[in-house]
């Protein structure tokens, strides 16, 4: 056998070696690839309804949503409705009250004068340890109180 023969020999063994890893690669990539349009089809099949609940519930959500506006704005009209009323008792009732609550005072304050309760009383004195601390000074009304 001559060193071209030898040579062709190895480049074949090489080739054949070569493809058989190529045959084995594209193998597990089949394999891989059948995997994952399993799980794309499984997805999808979960997927789809999922997509029709969360539709639903969007929907829901807007239904509620409807409502609550229309409950605010409800609640925003009797407040207007309040506040208008309010103002209107109080315009028409207020200044009237006012006048009859200053009158009743003016005629107490003149009928009545100033309640006399008899002789003031002298406030309590304090003893410290063996000492008395005289009472606070007695305002003119007890001293004229007194007098009397």
């Amino acid at each position: 056998m001559s060193g071209g023969e030898v040579a062709g020999i190895l480049v074949a063994v090489f080739w054949a070696i070569l493809v058989s890893f190529l045959a084995v690669a594209l193998a597990r990539l089949a394999q891989t690839l059948k995997a994952t349009t399993k799980l794309v089809a499984d997805v999808t099949d979960q997927a789809v309804p999922l997509l029709a609940e969360a539709s639903t519930a969007v929907r829901s959500a807007q239904t509620q949503i409807d409502r609550v506006d229309a409950i605010a704005s409800d609640v925003q009209e009797v407040t207007s409705n309040a506040s208008a009323l309010s103002t209107t008792v109080a315009s028409t009732f207020g200044g009237p009250l006012v006048k009859v609550a200053a009158f009743g005072y003016g005629v107490r304050r003149a009928l009545g004068g100033r309640k006399d309760d008899g002789p003031a009383k002298a406030p309590p004195r304090t003893v410290i340890v063996g000492r008395t601390v005289p009472a606070a000074r007695r305002d003119k009304r007890n001293l004229r109180g007194k007098r009397d």
